[in-house]
Formats: structure tokens, C-alpha cells, sequence
């Protein structure tokens, strides 16, 4: 081979690994709830993503209002969270042009088994009173998550807002290092469902309260929107965003079972 084609077709090749390394390179930042990461769902739907569009997600996990933070900041191009009402305040900011639901789960209360506080049943707010009356040990997660929010919904709902008890303790953690307080402490938790479900730490802990339908759990998908924040890669993260919402990405949710149970039930329909 003649030295001048030796250079063209290395030329040719470099362009090609160049164009490789670029496709590689491409990746979004994703602002979610800890819940979403804890539970596993990110290591089944990402993985998904990525085989369909070739774009890396980078999850930080933290609460849901830290979260939405983050995205204000422009620190994140997509935003997964779970509280409905600060999401809509999100848009209704600019900081987003449009809020998609994608899937639900809920939310339960796990004890001790042997629950002193007599809080087993179906009324969130009856568990809480009694939890309450009782001093009976309970770990709030106090990080202002999506489920923290929830949380002191039903405090508020049951009148309890500044009286929850001497046994109520705030840990400033993520939903599964408050699971493991609890477990360690013999604690009332509330929890949602999916990181529940993929707790191995549950020592004498058990679902106590579950299908009320305050505990209904909606999460929201966003892109964060360049009016704000220029430098955000919207165009990947507009693909995310349809993608999760679209039936692959719903049956993809459907898909995640740990143990032959689903934790998260998509219904981007919602409105």
C-alpha cells in the first residue's frame, strides 16, 4: 500500500473512533428520588435505555426536594421525583416545560411485628394516632423527600403536625438508611413500597399499614428546560423523557419484579 493511502485510510479510521468515542461519550445527568435508585428500578430501566439510544444516565439519588433543587440549579438535565405538587410548581416556574407521570407505587407503614402502638390496619391516620399516643418509635426520614412530604401530609391530616410523640426521631437520610434505623431501633417507618420490597435488612420489622388511598404514590418525569439553563442537553434529555413514557419504557417499569412481585406500575395516561 502506497504510503498516501496508508494516511487516508488511518484518517478514516480516526474519524470513525472519534465519531464512536463521541456517540460513548454522550451522557445526561439525572436528578431522582433515592427510592427509584434503593429499590433497583435504575439498574433494570437504564440499562434498557441505553441498548434502545446509545445515551448514559448519571443518577444522583437524593430526596426528592433536594432533587428539584438541583434541577432549579441546572445541576441535571432530566428530573425523576415523586411529589406532585412541587413538580407542578416546578413548570409552573419555567423550569420545565411539561410534567409526565410514569408509573405509581405506594406508600406502607413497617414495625416491629409485634406492634405495641396497636397501629396495624388499613387508616394511615389512625396509625399515626396511635403511634403518637403511644410514644412509639418512629423514624422520619426529615430530608424533605418526596416521602418525607407525604409523611407530614398524614401528620398534618391526623392533627399531629407538632405532637407526633416522644419515640418521633428525624434522621436526615435516604429511605434506606432509615429502614435500617428502624430495623436496628425495633421503629415504626414509613416506607415506600418499592425500596421495601428490596430491603434485606428487615429483622423483626413487617407491613403494618397499606392500602389506604392517601398512600398512593405517583412519580413525574422532566426535562429541565434550556430557557433556564442553556447548557443542558435537552435533546437527550427530551429522548429519556419519551422514551419512559413510551411502551417500551412502560413495559420496562412493568417488567421489575423482585420475587414475582412488581414494585412500580406504570401509567403515564395519568393526568
Amino acid at each position: 500500500m502506497k504510503l498516501k493511502n496508508l494516511f487516508a485510510v488511518l484518517a478514516v479510521a480516526a474519524q470513525f473512533a472519534c465519531a464512536g468515542a463521541a456517540v460513548a461519550q454522550t451522557a445526561i445527568t439525572m436528578a431522582s428520588t433515592t427510592s427509584t435508585e434503593q429499590s433497583g428500578l435504575f439498574g433494570h430501566l437504564l440499562p434498557e435505555f441505553k441498548k434502545a439510544t446509545g445515551i448514559d444516565v448519571k443518577v444522583v439519588a437524593v430526596g426528592t426536594g433536594q432533587a428539584i433543587d438541583m434541577a432549579r440549579r441546572g445541576d441535571a438535565d432530566v428530573l425523576f421525583v415523586h411529589d406532585q405538587a412541587a413538580e407542578e410548581k416546578f413548570v409552573a416556574e419555567g423550569y420545565a416545560a411539561n410534567r409526565y407521570p410514569v408509573m405509581y407505587n405506594d406508600f406502607v407503614v413497617v414495625g416491629p411485628q409485634a406492634d405495641p402502638a396497636r397501629a396495624k390496619g388499613k387508616d394511615i391516620i389512625a396509625a399515626l394516632k396511635k403511634i403518637s399516643a403511644a410514644n412509639a418509635p418512629f423514624i422520619s426520614r426529615g430530608d424533605k423527600s418526596g416521602t418525607h412530604a407525604a409523611e407530614l401530609r398524614y401528620w398534618n391530616q391526623a392533627g399531629l403536625a407538632s405532637t407526633k410523640g416522644s419515640g418521633y426521631k428525624e434522621c436526615g437520610c435516604g429511605m434506606g438508611p432509615a429502614l435500617n434505623i428502624g430495623s436496628s431501633s425495633n421503629a415504626y417507618v414509613l416506607t415506600d413500597r418499592g425500596t421495601w420490597l428490596s430491603f434485606k435488612n428487615r429483622g423483626g420489622l413487617a407491613v403494618l399499614v397499606e392500602g389506604d388511598t392517601r398512600l398512593f404514590n405517583q412519580y413525574g418525569v422532566m426535562a429541565v428546560s434550556p430557557q433556564k439553563h442553556p447548557h443542558v442537553k435537552v435533546k437527550e434529555a427530551q429522548q429519556f423523557v419519551d422514551w419512559v413514557v413510551s411502551p417500551a419504557g412502560q413495559d420496562a417499569i412493568a417488567a421489575y419484579k423482585i420475587g414475582g412481585e412488581q414494585l412500580f406500575f406504570p401509567n403515564t395516561a395519568a393526568k
